[in-house]
């Protein structure tokens, strides 16, 4: 049944929208808010103040954020078999904000240098466990607030686009105010403060999203109540077993972000480190998703459709790729910020968690360009084809570690990289982001068979959680060695930062050659 097949009435509006839109918006805002202003100040709250080694640090990282990329496939599932929406944004926002509040208990600084540090053993388990009900509430909420907000329009209604672009909007002024804010507290006040406000705004999103209840039409409650309601198991409805299922999958996550198998020769591959189980399960998961996809290709579809679909796997599986280099900027580039970067500019010292609001801030003065550039060069029969889009994407993703790579190898006075050489590749970056992301949403939607474009928008996020994992095991490729009193070196750390982002930027640059070369078989491909 279609949710979604009439107008809003007429007194729900607020600036020619569903006020449902609005509500959305806002609850979307806090949650980046929090999700990145946490993110921000990770990398440097585990090496700094639990003295987590760089390795480590990084693999934490890339594993938190895998997960919380991951799990929204079983948040969305579980809303719309049984929970509805509005429920499922509930609970993962209490998960959320406890999570976040968690991460504000700090305990005791760890004592010692890196790599042999006494640290707070409680403190630890409780950070980890409050980053497993983070990456178990993302995948409650996200998938789920962004189905509310298609629900509020008709299929037909011509606002709908304009109506997923202002919440999209709310995304990134939320990752924006997070990196300004919430990198400032944390890092000049204290981390606790910084994770506590964190919380404290996902928590009057969520405040606000249950007061503005009314203005969702109905549209996110769940499919069948009685039977969300009806005895399963003794005393528990269907309802509490899910969400009893959902504290059971945080104490899961709490034991897979610390634990680490030894697969002998294969951790070698690694560098001699062992193994995630969260890469373990991505390397079973990837596996599984090829097996079903192979089967999908022999069974009964046309030619034109088997050609399509190989080419969107094409570009979900080097999707993948492009995500483990972009987010190297909440590892190795806000290290590089922190440790070998004059940060002062305009009179104003930044702090190195700050610097990732630069992402956010191109994003949203760049978005308003591309949605003009593209209807401009298809009319002018110059708009690239999709493989040559991720072409480009890649190009400029390798181009911007170009940037940071020449500036570590050239720094200036005093040693350290001017501020403007990072300002400088972001914005090459989310040139690269720009001709990438919104553009792997529209080829999943365009060239999947219609039986299999749920499936294969959920292979789009699987990839980008894959990415999360490969940029934290990519990230472990710059970590640098403390000195013996616990410091950086200046000049140790610009020269692992020139070495692994010239590498970093030959994949890019070599990735995004082979995707132009492979354009014209692909495009074939598409046309069967």
């Amino acid at each position: 049944m279609n949710h979604a097949t009439t107008l809003p009435p007429a007194g729900a509006q607020l600036l020619g929208h569903p006020k449902g839109l609005f509500v959305c918006f806002l609850t979307e805002m806090w949650e980046r808010f929090s999700f990145y202003g946490m993110k921000a100040l990770l990398f440097l709250y585990l090496t700094k103040h639990h003295l987590f080694s760089d390795h480590y640090g990084y693999l934490l990282l890339g594993t938190y954020a895998g997960l919380a990329y991951a799990l929204p496939l079983l948040g969305g599932a579980l809303a719309d078999k049984y929970l509805g929406m509005r429920k499922a944004v509930v609970f993962g926002g209490l998960l959320l904000v406890l999570g976040q509040f968690g991460m504000a208990y700090t305990g005791q600084a760890a004592a010692g240098l890196q790599g042999q540090a006494q640290q707070d053993v409680f403190a630890v388990q409780v950070m980890y466990a409050s980053l497993a009900l983070i990456a178990v509430g993302v995948g409650f909420l996200k998938p789920n607030i962004s189905t509310i907000v298609g629900r509020l329009y008709a299929d037909t209604d011509p606002r709908r686009d304009s109506g997923f672009t202002i919440f999209y909007m709310g995304i990134n002024v939320g990752a924006f105010a997070a990196s300004l804010i919430v990198g400032y507290v944390g890092e000049r006040i204290g981390w606790g403060y910084g994770f506590g406000l964190a919380g404290l705004m996902m928590l009057l999103g969520l405040l606000q999203f249950v007061w503005g209840r009314e203005h969702l039409l109905g549209q996110a409650e769940p499919a069948e109540p009685e039977r969300l309601r009806s005895r399963v198991f003794g005393p528990f409805s269907r309802e509490s077993l899910i969400y009893l299922a959902g504290l059971a999958t945080v104490a899961a996550v709490w034991w897979i972000l610390q634990t680490r198998i030894d697969f002998g020769f294969l951790g070698e591959v690694f560098g001699g480190h062992e193994v995630t189980l969260t890469e373990v399960v991505a390397v079973v998961l990837g596996l599984g998703l090829f097996v079903w996809f192979i089967r999908l290709l022999m069974s009964g579809i046309t030619p034109v459709e088997r050609g399509r679909m190989i080419v969107l796997m094409v570009l979900i599986v080097i999707s993948a790729l492009f995500w483990g280099l972009y987010e190297q900027t909440y590892g190795p580039w806000v290290a590089m910020a922190e440790r070998a970067m004059d940060r002062t500019t305009f009179g104003i010292e930044w702090t190195a968690g700050q610097t990732t609001a630069l992402g956010a801030l191109f994003v949203i003065a760049l978005s308003p360009v591309f949605a003009w550039l593209w209807p401009r060069l298809d009319k002018a029969g110059l708009n690239p084809s999709y493989p040559a889009k991720f072409a480009w994407g890649l190009v400029f993703c390798g181009l911007a570690f170009g940037v940071l790579a020449f500036a570590a190898a050239n720094p200036g006075e005093g040693g350290l990289v001017s501020l403007w050489w990072m300002v400088a590749a972001y914005f090459v970056l989310v040139l690269g982001e720009m001709v990438l992301s919104p553009v792997g949403l529209s080829a999943v939607t365009s060239l999947s068979i219609p039986r299999a474009v749920g499936l294969m928008m959920g292979a789009w996020f699987l990839f980008s959680a894959f990415g999360e994992i490969i940029a934290g095991r990519m990230g472990t490729w710059a970590a640098v060695e403390p000195e013996a009193d616990g410091s950086f070196s200046v000049a140790k750390s610009l020269a692992v930062y020139a070495e692994v982002f010239t590498d970093m930027m030959w994949i890019g640059l070599a990735a995004g050659l082979l995707m132009f070369l492979l354009t014209p078989a692909l495009r074939r491909l598409t046309r069967g």
